[in-house]
């Protein structure tokens, strides 16, 4: 009723005023399309950048390590500080392009154009997935979510444990050898970030329309997290079945 009452006093009328964009300013799934596609370009341009430099017999490793501590401390913070994330993904996001731009060009230097393979198979992926969430094949259901919360929380267990060790000498070969059982690990990964996407596509259908604009960011850095971790996942089974057969 309040909304239709109208009076001369300019106070009141102010306090009684609904703000269109105050009630627009909700995520969006536009907001969230734009915003990943900024950022995506962020990193092909950050890559790009890389991929020149190494093309012209530039040592890339400082800038490939740098991505690497920098995208990992701009995750902690965006973690702790939520509402600076749409100045901190940003940053991100070129980070993340330093960084796969290295590890992409070492592994083209190995086996000539394998990272583009592994681009267009994780845009598969993305596809598939998402085909998948809005049919409704798969619905994300709590055990859904807690097994494949359970599945990410290992893999990065064994990637942590297996960093720390590298500074000792000490390397876990079912990462980094060409076995069977290393390959069937970077499956298991990539099978494992392919289903995250579920995850980050329930969370923008769950906030969406409810959640403040600015949260759009999150959801951006979320499924840049996951995309990036799936690249990385693919290039390197690749690159195994590549020195394999």
């Amino acid at each position: 009723m309040l909304k239709n009452y109208s009076t001369s006093n300019p106070v009141f009328s102010q306090a009684f005023r609904i703000k269109d964009d105050e009630i627009q300013k909700k995520m969006s799934v536009t907001g969230i399309f734009f915003k990943s596609l900024f950022c995506i370009l962020l990193v092909g341009l950050a890559t790009s950048f890389i991929w020149y430099h190494f093309s012209e017999g530039t040592n890339i490793k400082w800038y490939t390590t740098g991505g690497m501590i920098v995208a990992f401390i701009v995750s902690f913070a965006v973690s702790f500080k939520p509402n600076y994330a749409k100045y901190l993904v940003p940053v991100y996001a070129i980070a993340k392009g330093l960084f796969l731009g290295g590890f992409s060009c070492y592994a083209h230097l190995q086996f000539p154009y394998l990272p583009f393979q592994a681009v267009g198979i994780t845009i598969l992926a993305f596809l598939f997935m998402l085909l998948l969430y809005q049919t409704r094949l798969i619905v994300v259901t709590k055990r859904l979510r807690s097994l494949i919360m359970t599945s990410v929380f290992v893999i990065m267990t064994i990637y942590i444990t297996a960093f720390i060790l590298s500074f000792f000498g000490i390397h876990l070969p079912f990462l980094f050898d060409t076995g069977w059982l290393a390959i069937s690990f970077n499956i298991f990964a990539a099978v494992t970030a392919s289903f995250s996407l579920l995850l980050d596509f329930d969370y923008i259908e769950r906030q969406k329309n409810k959640a403040p604009k600015d949260k759009e960011w999150i959801a951006v850095w979320g499924l840049l997290i996951t995309l990036i971790w799936l690249y990385i996942e693919i290039l390197r089974l690749l690159r195994k079945l590549a020195i394999r057969f």
